[in-house]
């Protein structure tokens, strides 16, 4: 409250100073220790770097240098050079052969062929697509490229066709439906480059989905294009003499590669004429090239090594591609082996995978010879697990002619293309370089040379050396591109003309990345030329051999320490590989949780594995990745087989799997969360501070410097109005002079689920009702006066007169919901329990019901046997009573009220007649009821406000209730609300299950609603009565709902009671609106209160509960010290008042409680006056508004019940606000409910949806959770919806449900237990 509260400022000032005034007031820093203890601060543990970390020592490194490009003579000027020459030099030398999925050649493109097509498509691109004024595409414009994997040949034409034409092509995927994994953000890639035309194959083209009309649709996120089929036959012959302008290579742009980020985006690298030649130049030295080699292309042809080689590189040597499409690679594993046997190839270019799944497939071919490869090409060599694949395959087919100086991983990135290559060599004597690194020390970024024997090593082999004109240096990965020491992992840097030069049209991403000039330790720049972030993590080792760690993308830094996703993916593989994760698909990314990285491993599993299998394998991977990464994985998921989003090559799409984690909808068939060992930054516990230090003392009515917290509602006595009803002490006189003065007034009208009404009653027919039931009683039932009488009836009329009838005989009645006919077995116990502890000596009640007490299917659920006498008031003597009961003193007992309260106990509070009409005559002066008045009730009339409102206020004050069972809602949800405006009724009651059912019910009948007439515009309060906090988003969704009906939003408010009190605050008709007020939850947990702005993180709306009726005192006090709090102090709401209940009544008679809850008095300051504990706490707020007596008003609101609060981490917490956050956490939630079960927090949460989606939620739980509360979740618990179970007043009775699940009753969809 660090306003400037209750300054009286002159008008003069300005609003500017005064703002200024008001933040000075606002105190800088707390108060001083000594006299204040505020410990709400919750600091979020920070990680400590460790002291005796490795760091690095080494010098600082310097840049390495390749061997000078050598410039050869007869090298083409450009690349479209080296086309047009061999297209007529050598028009039949063989350029690239396809293959079909039987591994069959099915065409092979000559030179000829490509230079005379390429230069048709050219042509056509420039002169065909739009008019001659105004061409579709202009030299220098970007088109798109969509050809399938398995068509090398028409996408080397069509991209040839772009570099003849001038036109900068952008391959991409083809999208195969419209919502595609990636493919939206391809599409905006080319929206941003502003591509119209697309190129495509035939073929590819017939595929493409299509409209009912044949257009091709626009893909989401994609702009309009036009697509452009390439194939000879579509296009018109260039005319003689047109001739493509061939120029030498310059620094226009030739091609954009695309790029997949960590977040899913994607980016377009652009690369130059010139960088694309010297690209080519620089692999032809490294490689070794020379003319007509034929070289075997496993790869993806449109980007990285498959296209820097297999069409560009080989082009420039006039080379022969074998390329072996992905399609056929799924079918046989082995071809590209063959193909290299077949055709004698020198080299190849593959994957690990493809080396992998070779060797899986391999069984002993007798004719397979390797003698002829000098050159393996592994283009994801510097991919950690890479070594272990090479090492494999070299093992197999050594003896079948593979060297081992064959093999030549590679690393390359999008930005800088080719990093580093290891050469070709004839020396079979010069092993190649390995490194075993501590995994320990790599985490802390530390080079740390360490024995294979251990198991925390990552074992790199060396991807070769700088490539040739290059220079290459490594930086810290983070902050200043500043070089590392030569015993530090950091990010290397390239200087090279053969590299990409931008993101298109992203300058400032591209200077982030494309222009880094390098420093030393004193800050120098290295070079006066900028290097290139290549995106990798690695170092330059003894020899110059450079070495590959990891990737920038995959890094995630978990409390500090560095851990690549590749290793982790690699440890998981390791264990048991083949018998469990299906094709190797793991899935490794981190979240944040709590601010920090948690890492998440997701894999797909064997179709035939079993539940067993898959919790031994995920409890070994855990055990694995914390022995040799030592860090805890946060969430192990699995999927089925082929379920998680791929990429066109059957790789898996990282990104979308993220975000498919996070957003709910993987699906995984198995889950296991580990929070409680990863999660070390949660605030430390709170430790309990002594309440009152020197400051809190109290002054007068001050305690530490704030008024003290105590408010009432008018004064009952001082109040004249013209209250006939006050002169009569009883209820059962009130009765009988209406039925006298005003026979034929109509006080109670009962509505069906029609709308029509079922029945009314007068006051003289009332009356007569309530004789003939006296009578009943003293006759048939011989009861004295003083005796209990159970009324088992249904909401409605009968039970008014029974009430009634109870009063005129003497008896005190006690209201029993009757069993439900479809569920007796859970119902009529709680009946029989009612009946047993109120010691009723006789149970009234209806014929049906009777029938129903005394069934076959009541005997199995309780002791019929055991019932006091029925009395069936269907059928009432004809007689009159000599005498009407009139009792002797004021505070004698006039009814019982029994509640179950939310914590599963029944509790019965005695009203006595003195109290009895002090709460009717308290509601009466809120609500300014009076006879001509009619009040429609939608409530369960069996306990608090709820029975007061249908039975009690009608009689008092005069007026008409339109009595609504809340149970004809389910047949007809619309009852209520047409009711009040039929009736044109001005107040309303409702309860919160009412609410929700009209919300939920009618949502989408707002329109026929108004057009059936529906008008609620005459509505002037209509009040939720509850016993919680108000549910804010409830009434705002139900006033937003109903505006269009003419609700007036401020009609809407609700009340509060409890079981000391029934009711304590009611909005009425006078007095401010509620106002409503932002706390910081955090601070709450600390019993504290501190208001903030709307919107503001960790914010909780509450909700003021209503006006203090008249003749209500209220104040906070602290529930353990009983001593009062000052305003907006969070205390227990203490309550005096002549309605309060005159004590609990139970059989055992436990008197302390007694005493306690309705005789208590405060430790200090006013010792004298006695108040009743509700059990809520709660906190007063003074505002700014006048109530109607011109004081100003004090605002109550309530936080919740102490015994429904949960103490966690020495912190309360209330169930509501974590049920909240669960709600919203998934759409599937409808609802949840949280309890506490040995210090572990279960959440139990109703799933509406597949149960397929069960296992998505357990981590959206848990994360939620963990973020808003810093609460670690044990179980949870996913239920069909139903299960938690609701009383009438609409509140989760949790602690049914906690006893439901520790006995194994509530039929889980699925339970998860987190470790």
């Amino acid at each position: 409250m660090e306003t400037g509260d209750g300054v009286p400022v002159s008008s003069r000032v300005s609003a500017k100073i005064q703002q200024l005034v008001n933040t000075l007031k606002r105190p800088k820093r707390p108060p001083l220790r000594e006299f204040f203890v505020d410990d709400f601060e919750e600091l979020l543990e920070v990680q400590q770097p460790d002291p005796n970390q490795p760091k690095p020592e080494g010098a600082q490194m310097l840049a390495m240098r390749g061997e000078p490009l050598g410039v050869v003579t007869n090298w083409p000027p450009s690349l479209e050079a080296a086309l047009q020459r061999w297209g007529t030099i050598s028009p039949k030398a063989p350029c690239l052969t396809t293959m079909d999925t039987n591994g069959k050649p099915l065409y092979i493109l000559t030179y000829g062929k490509l230079w005379t097509r390429s230069m048709k498509v050219a042509y056509n691109i420039l002169h065909k697509l739009g008019t001659k004024q105004e061409p579709m595409v202009r030299p220098g414009d970007r088109v798109a490229l969509v050809f399938p994997n398995n068509d090398p040949a028409a996408f080397m034409v069509a991209f040839y066709g772009c570099l003849l034409a001038e036109v900068v092509p952008v391959p991409i995927e083809v999208p195969l439906t419209r919502k595609d994994a990636g493919s939206q953000q391809i599409g905006f890639l080319l929206g941003s480059c502003g591509v119209t035309v697309a190129l495509t194959s035939d073929a590819c083209h017939k595929g493409l989905p299509k409209s009912p009309t044949g257009e091709i649709p626009q893909f989401k996120g994609w702009p309009k294009l036009l697509w452009f089929v390439t194939e000879s036959k579509h296009l018109s012959k260039p005319p003689r003499d047109w001739f493509p302008h061939i120029k030498d290579a310059n620094n226009d742009t030739a091609y954009i590669e695309y790029k997949t980020c960590k977040d899913g985006s994607v980016l377009g690298v652009t690369v130059t004429r010139i960088a694309l030649l010297t690209h080519c130049q620089a692999l032809t030295q490294a490689c070794g090239y020379t003319e007509a080699e034929t070289i075997v292309n496993v790869l993806d042809f449109k980007k990285d090594v498959g296209l820097w080689h297999g069409i560009l590189t080989s082009v420039m040597n006039m080379m022969h591609v074998i390329s072996i499409p992905y399609s056929l690679m799924k079918v046989n594993p082995l071809s590209w082996i063959q193909k290299v046997c077949q055709y004698k190839a020198k080299v190849a270019c593959v994957k690990s995978r493809d080396m992998h799944w070779a060797l899986v497939a391999h069984r002993d071919q007798r004719d397979i010879n390797l003698s002829s490869l000098r050159m393996l090409i592994v283009a994801d060599g510097a991919n950690p697990w890479s070594i272990s694949s090479c090492d494999a395959f070299l093992n197999v087919f050594q003896s079948k002619g593979l060297r081992q100086e064959v093999i030549c991983p590679c690393a390359s990135s999008p930005e800088a293309l080719t990093v580093a290559i290891r050469r070709p060599t004839d020396d079979s004597n010069q092993p190649p370089g390995r490194g075993v690194l501590s995994m320990q020390g790599l985490t802390h970024g530390v080079i740390r040379v360490d024995s294979e024997e251990k198991l925390s090593v990552l074992t790199v082999q060396d991807v070769g050396t700088v490539m040739p004109g290059a220079i290459m240096c490594s930086v810290k990965p983070d902050g200043i591109p500043q070089l590392c020491r030569t015993d530090e992992i950091g990010e290397l840097c390239v200087c090279a003309l053969a590299t990409g030069t931008s993101y298109y049209g992203l300058s400032g991403m591209t200077k982030n990345t494309f222009e880094v000039f390098p420093m030393t330790s004193s800050g120098a720049p290295i070079s006066e030329y900028p290097f290139i972030r290549t995106g990798l993590l690695g170092f330059v080792g003894p020899a110059g051999l450079v070495f590959v760690v990891g990737k920038m993308d995959g890094l995630m830094v978990v409390s500090g320490r560095r851990h690549n996703a590749d290793d982790i993916v690699a440890t998981a593989l390791a264990v048991e590989p083949m018998k469990f994760v299906y094709r190797g698909r793991i899935a490794v990314f981190s979240v944040n949780v709590l601010h920090d990285e948690r890492i998440v491993i997701v894999a797909e599993q064997r179709p035939d594995s079993t539940e067993e299998d898959s919790f031994q394998w995920m409890s070994r991977v855990l055990q694995a990745i914390d022995s040799i990464h030592q860090v805890g994985v946060y969430c192990l998921a699995l999927v089925p087989a082929n379920t998680l989003p791929k990429t066109p090559l059957g790789g898996i799409h990282l990104s979308e799997t993220k975000q498919l984690f996070l957003e709910g909808s993987l699906h995984p068939c198995n889950v296991l969360m580990c929070p409680h060992t990863c999660v070390t930054n949660l605030p430390k516990p709170r430790q309990k501070q002594p309440e009152i230090g020197p400051a809190s003392v109290m002054v007068g009515n001050l305690v530490s410097g704030k008024r003290i917290a105590q408010a009432s509602g008018r004064d009952l006595g001082q109040l004249e109005d013209n209250d006939q009803a006050r002169k009569f002490l009883f209820l059962s006189e009130v009765l009988q002079w209406r039925a006298q003065t005003t026979p034929d007034h109509v006080l109670y009208t009962l509505l069906n689920s029609r709308g029509t009404i079922a029945n009314s009653l007068t006051c003289s027919q009332l009356h007569k009702r309530a004789e003939k039931i006296a009578v009943m009683l003293m006759e048939r039932g011989h009861l004295q006066d003083g005796d209990h009488v159970a009324l088992v009836y249904p909401p409605g009329i009968d039970l008014i007169a029974a009430f009634y009838g109870c009063l005129y005989a003497g008896c005190v009645p006690i209201t029993v919901r009757p069993p439900h006919p479809q569920n007796i077995a859970t119902t009529l116990p709680t009946v029989k329990m009612i009946v047993e502890v109120s010691r009723s000596a006789c149970l009234m009640t209806t014929q049906l019901i009777c029938k129903l007490l005394r069934s076959r299917e009541a005997a199995a659920a309780v002791d019929i046997r055991t019932w006091p006498p029925i009395l069936d008031t269907d059928d009432l003597p004809k007689k009159r009573p000599s005498q009407i009961y009139k009792p002797s003193d004021p505070e004698t007992l006039a009814y019982l009220d029994f509640s179950v309260s939310t914590t599963g106990m029944l509790a019965g509070v005695k009203m006595s007649h003195a109290a009895t009409s002090a709460f009717c005559r308290s509601i009466k002066l809120q609500c300014e009821l009076y006879p001509s008045r009619e009040v429609a009730i939608c409530l369960d009339p069996y306990c608090g406000l709820g029975f007061v409102l249908w039975c009690l206020c009608s009689v008092y004050s005069g007026h008409q209730s339109i009595l609504i069972p809340p149970s004809e809602l389910e047949i007809n949800p619309a009852l209520w609300l047409l009711a009040v405006s039929q009736y044109k009724v001005r107040d309303t009651f409702c309860s919160y299950s009412v609410m929700e059912l009209c919300t939920k019910g009618l949502g989408l009948q707002t329109e026929s609603l108004k057009a059936r007439g529906l008008d609620l515009s005459r509505v002037r309060t209509c009040v939720v009565v509850a016993e919680e906090r108000p549910r804010i988003s409830l009434t705002q969704s139900f006033s937003k709902l109903f505006k269009d009906l003419g609700l007036h939003p401020r009609a809407v408010s609700t009340s509060f009671g409890c079981r000391v009190n029934l009711a304590i605050c009611l909005q009425g008709t006078s007095g401010p609106d509620p106002t409503t007020v932002y706390v910081d939850m955090r601070a709450l947990r600390h019993d504290r209160v501190r208001l903030v702005e709307r919107g503001s993180p960790h914010s909780l709306p509450l909700m003021e509960s209503g006006k203090i009726l008249p003749g209500v005192r209220i104040i906070i006090a602290n529930p353990e010290t009983k001593g009062p709090l000052g305003d907006s102090h969070l205390g227990e709401i203490w309550v005096h008042s002549a309605h309060n209940a005159s004590g609990y009544f139970t059989i055992y008679g436990d008197e302390s409680l007694q005493s306690d809850h309705f005789s208590s008095r405060l430790s200090f300051g006013d010792t004298q006056t006695v108040w009743a504990r509700t059990g809520y706490l709660g906190f007063l707020r003074r505002t700014e508004l006048t109530d109607a007596n011109g004081e100003r008003h004090d605002a109550l609101y309530v936080v919740g019940a102490l015994d429904e609060a949960m103490e966690l981490r020495g912190m309360r917490y209330h169930p509501i606000d974590i049920e909240t956050s669960v709600i919203r956490a998934h759409k599937s939630v409808t609802e949840c409910a949280v309890f506490t079960w040995t210090n572990l927090l279960v959440v139990v949460v109703e799933l509406d949806g597949s149960e397929q989606e069960a296992l998505d939620l357990v981590p959206l739980v848990t994360n939620v959770i963990l973020e808003e509360h810093y609460l670690i979740v044990g179980v949870v618990v996913v239920v069909d919806i139903g299960v938690i179970p609701i009383n009438s007043r609409g509140e989760k009775q949790r602690m049914h449900l906690r006893d439901g699940f520790l006995a194994d009753q509530l039929d889980p969809i699925y339970v998860a237990y987190n470790m």
